[in-house]
């Protein structure tokens, strides 16, 4: 395990599973059009003593925007009830491999400055030593590992324990959103067709497009054959291509910020650490009718 690396093997988390200062976190989460219930997922099978992190829970609840970012007292109470602590080593993973998880990293991990919007700025709350799962649970099941099959009565008290603590916290909570231009290179990770406006959003009522001066990087570029993050040469090769400099500032965005933190994740390998992600991504800036939130709709 290195400290400046943000994956761990499946092998070293064989190795290393049930160690008191392991915690390991089941961060799965599923687009709308994919019919999956992560929780009911969860409960049917997951790494040995893993808890869920339900990441439509754990969230900014003064805002209808999926999956925010929640008020650093909100994420502290949920993670107390996790039984996490400042000292833990924290895995997480999901079902596809790499798809959520790291958006939770990055709840942990990376110094967010927010740039569409400026209400809050984290690193870690306060906590670095997060690592995302390489490969997710698809690569945990190719090593020929077990999986927990049966969710004991404390794990499933503790996931609900810290939705009803973010509830706590924000029961009349109001949190303004500014909105400020700055000068990010823009790296959207969805989807070429999307990105273009000739595929459709899988949200319902969100138009496709992208924001303008924004570079097109879909999310599993970041991969390896076997579903697994590249290594740091091929993901510096993969961004200087696509004509990112390493030596600018950075935001990431996607659909709704899920995706956008695998770029994040990819970026922070090679060293790039302070990347900033917009939170509320293109479903936020999609919604916007005025003219502060310009669109690109046709082939860029």
């Amino acid at each position: 395990m290195a400290q400046d690396d943000p994956v761990v093997s499946a092998q070293w988390l064989h190795e290393h599973l049930g160690m008191p200062d392991v915690k390991v976190l089941d961060a799965s989460w599923y687009m709308p059009v994919e019919n999956r219930d992560p929780w009911e997922e969860y409960q049917v099978a997951h790494i040995p003593g893993a808890l869920f992190f339900d990441i439509d829970g754990i969230v900014d609840r003064s805002t209808d925007l999926p999956h925010m970012l929640p008020l650093e007292e909100a994420f502290a109470a949920a993670i107390s009830e996790l039984d996490i602590k400042n000292q833990d080593k924290v895995i997480v993973y999901d079902g596809k491999g790499f798809f959520s998880a790291p958006r939770v990293w990055w709840y942990f991990a990376i110094v967010s400055e927010m740039i569409f919007k400026n209400p809050r700025m984290f690193r870690v709350f306060g906590h670095k030593n997060v690592w995302v799962l390489d490969g997710g649970l698809p690569q945990w099941q190719a090593s020929g590992f077990d999986l927990e099959r049966v969710s004991s009565d404390d794990a499933i008290l503790k996931s609900k324990a810290a939705n009803k603590a973010v509830e706590r916290v924000y029961s009349g909570e109001q949190v303004a959103h500014n909105v400020t231009a700055k000068t990010y290179q823009q790296i959207d990770a969805r989807a070429k067709g999307r990105f273009d406006g000739v595929a459709p959003e899988p949200r319902e009522g969100v138009r496709s497009g992208h924001i303008p001066g924004s570079i097109c990087v879909p999310f599993p570029e970041m991969f390896d054959g076997a579903g697994r993050l590249l290594s740091a040469a091929e993901l510096q090769q993969k961004f200087q291509q696509a004509g990112i400099s390493l030596d600018q500032p950075i935001v990431v965005t996607c659909g709704s910020g899920v995706t956008a933190c695998i770029l994040a994740l990819g970026l922070y390998r090679i060293g790039k650490h302070d990347v900033s992600v917009y939170d509320g991504s293109w479903t936020e800036w999609e919604a916007q009718s005025d003219s502060d939130y310009p669109k690109v709709t046709a082939p860029a």
